[in-house]
């Protein structure tokens, strides 16, 4: 009776765990997708008025913002995951 408790609090914390997993992910595709495609493709014109570096901020967004964003979001997802893991123990050591 025991053993089919611990194997249910164990398939609910998977369910958790790959829940937040997939959470994660979700909002890190949409903000690299609005930084990417948003600011550098569809926002562009709204963005020209705004100089950055001697460019417009639509340009500057295609050409190196987006890639900035991109870098961050791997090392925000590197540590969020570092995070989720402990808190569900199954760090690796």
């Amino acid at each position: 009776m025991a053993e089919q408790s611990t194997h249910t609090k164990v398939a609910k914390d998977g369910a958790g765990y790959w829940k937040a997993n997939v959470r994660i992910i979700l909002v890190s595709l949409v903000i690299w997708a609005l930084v990417s495609f948003g600011f550098g493709i569809l926002l562009r014109p709204m963005l020209s008025g705004i100089a950055v570096g001697g460019t417009d901020l639509g340009f500057w967004f295609a050409q190196q913002g987006s890639i900035l964003v991109f870098l961050a979001l791997i090392f925000f997802y590197a540590w969020r995951m570092n995070k989720l893991d402990r808190e569900y123990g199954v760090e690796e050591d």
